[in-house]
């Protein structure tokens, strides 16, 4: 056997491994989909699969009354809704430091654009809530981007840019079950199920079909439903896929024996890769993994959270239980059962027929008459069972009264009491929220990292600036001088759109917002119409946005060197303002003729001011 059979079976041997080890687990998390999908009368076997229960009688009612799904879809809404913009902290509190800072942060924001970043981490959030875990895969793809040659085959050479795939558990075996944190594995596969054309494609390797299961959605109707219909619920299968193979990535972190760590990646009985990690990653410049995990809870010395569906489903089949019971209950009253006897009537007519209205009941002559037997009445037990459970679905999940039901009971609170049940909502579910948050702020230091690694040509990014305008950059890695990401708020919901609208109004109310003379300035108008929503009302109406508008035109026209002159009917206030923020910004210092231009500026804002000097006498 040679070396390279003898590194593709010892990894093969080592995934059999680690799945075998996390079969129980996986086993738990393909009940919780199946729960979360509506098909809650499936149990694990004692084999270790996943079955579903069959009906005891025809008659009997066995639907379902999915509580778990609305649970679990506020929570994820809940989650999502807390998680706060990033930003980029300057490495120093040098000029260059704080523009460099500013770039990064519009590096990221032009990523979550360009990735839809916001739906990447709902995916991972429903993974995690539904199974406990999920996990972000952040990587350079060198396809991606511009396309700035070719090659000797003629095909394109791309700049290369960054994705953020969201991996689920299913994917990822860690070499220790017991540890709790992805910085102290020693190291991860990533398996997943790769048609055959597609490593073709890829790797230019041609791989043997292998036999691969894969979880696929399916349709169920055998034990399902009530007296009379059958119920179609979705459920989770075993299936087997055509023309795939097992690709399997072991990531191996730095050590005494592989400094740089190593990577080594096979699909069936080939060897596509073997080398160092590719990614600069770590805190200090290091090789390490491209994967952030997220959990829902954390579970003492376990690597895999646990989700809060595993506590819901005893619930689920207790609830079930008794809405099926008391409809089996209704039933009986309303289509009664008849006793008679042996003999004494056509039974196989009734059994057909039933006792329909103005039937004639025909029993023989000197036998007993048919009776309708009477059910004992339901008892109360029945109610406040049901009603015990639906407040144990709320106390296990964490999802109050506040989040899942109508507003009008809380409008006779006040915005105090309104706010601290809030507040409690956000602290039930503080440990998803936590770790959200942090996985959020990793991915950000990822993709930072990345691009200081990789970004080595000049790259154009647009940015939105005020009165409609589009700045470009051209920017490197050489620009990206930080990638300490932090929060722009502690809490998202405590800073959102709506509360800064109504804080900016109280702030206006209290006269904070005036100038030294009691005034309502123009530019301060236009920044707050902005912020309220109302910002093109006031550029197409207000005559003082055209002006802030001209004024910063004339900015750029000092930067290309150009003549400025003072118009009639210019607003030499504004003029002033603007010029003068120009002057004390930061972009005008970058500009080799600095002085030049900063002398020029002067003596346009002289003139304004002699203008302005003349219009007050």
């Amino acid at each position: 056997m040679n070396k390279v059979n003898k590194i593709v079976e010892e990894i093969r041997l080592d995934y059999n491994a680690r799945r075998e080890a996390r079969r129980s687990l996986e086993t738990q998390w393909q009940l919780n989909i199946n729960f979360m999908m509506g098909n809650q009368y499936s149990y694990i076997a004692s084999n270790g699969s996943v079955r579903e229960d069959e009906k005891q009688y025809f008659w009997q009612e066995k639907e379902v009354f999915n509580h778990i799904a609305p649970l679990i879809e506020t929570r994820i809404s809940k989650i999502s809704s807390n998680t706060p913009t990033v930003t980029v902290l300057p490495a120093s509190t040098d000029e260059a430091d704080i523009e460099s800072a500013h770039l990064s942060k519009e590096i990221l924001n032009s990523v979550a654009n360009r990735l839809n970043l916001t739906d990447i981490e709902k995916t991972a959030t429903t993974w995690s809530e539904i199974c406990g875990t999920s996990f972000y895969k952040v990587i350079w793809n060198t396809d991606r981007g511009k396309m700035v040659a070719t090659d000797d085959a003629g095909k394109a050479i791309r700049e290369g840019d960054v994705e953020v795939e969201v991996i689920s558990p299913f994917e990822i075996f860690p070499d220790n079950l017991s540890t709790e944190r992805m910085e102290d594995m020693e190291s991860i596969i990533h398996a997943r199920a790769v048609d055959v054309g597609q490593i073709k494609s890829m790797w230019g390797v041609e791989v043997d079909v292998e036999k691969v299961h894969a979880f696929t959605l399916d349709n169920t109707t055998n034990n399902l439903g009530g007296l009379g219909y059958d119920a179609h619920i979705n459920r989770v299968a075993n299936t087997e896929l055509n023309n795939h193979c097992i690709l399997i990535e072991r990531y191996i972190k730095p050590n005494n024996k592989y400094e740089n760590g190593r990577l080594t990646i096979v699909a069936g009985d080939k060897l596509l890769f073997d080398g160092e990690l590719p990614y600069l990653n770590d805190e200090l410049n290091m090789r390490t993994f491209p994967f952030v995990k997220q959990i829902s809870n954390y579970l003492p010395g376990s690597f895999f959270g646990v989700s809060v569906v595993d506590r819901l489903i005893p619930i689920q089949r207790a609830y079930n239980a008794v809405r099926n019971r008391k409809h089996e209950y209704f039933n009986r009253s309303v289509m009664n059962v008849l006793a008679v006897e042996d003999g004494s009537i056509d039974t196989d007519s009734l059994e057909i027929e039933g006792l329909s209205p103005g039937k004639v009941l025909v029993y023989r002559q000197g036998s007993k008459v048919p009776e309708i037997m009477q059910n004992p009445k339901m008892t109360i037990d029945f109610d406040s069972e049901e009603d015990r459970l639906l407040g144990e679905f709320k106390t296990v999940s964490g999802v109050s009264d506040m989040m899942t039901d109508s507003y009008s009971q809380y409008t006779n609170m006040s915005g105090v009491a309104l706010e601290l049940l809030a507040e409690q909502d956000n602290t039930r579910l503080s440990t998803a929220i936590d770790s959200t948050k942090l996985a959020i702020k990793t991915v950000a230091k990822f993709i930072l990292r990345l691009y200081k690694q990789y970004a080595v040509l000049p790259r154009l990014l647009k940015i939105n600036g005020e009165g409609s305008k589009v700045h470009l950059y051209y920017w490197d890695n050489n620009e990206i001088s930080s990638d300490d990401v932090v929060f722009d708020t502690l809490d998202e919901s405590s800073d959102s759109l709506g509360k800064r609208r109504m804080m900016l109004l109280d702030l206006i109310k209290q006269g904070l917002m005036y100038d030294e003379d009691g005034k309502f300035s123009p530019n301060m108008r236009k920044r707050c119409l902005d912020l309220l929503g109302f910002g093109m009302w006031e550029n197409t109406l207000d005559l003082d946005a055209l002006h802030i508008a001209r004024a910063k035109e004339e900015n750029i026209s000092t930067l290309n060197g150009e003549a400025l002159e003072i118009m009639p009917i210019d607003n030499h206030q504004i003029h002033i303002n603007e010029h003068t923020a120009f002057v004390l910004g930061g972009d005008i210092k970058k500009n080799k003729n600095y002085k030049k231009l900063i002398t020029q500026l002067f003596a346009h804002i002289e003139e304004h001011n002699k203008h302005l000097n003349k219009e007050n006498i």
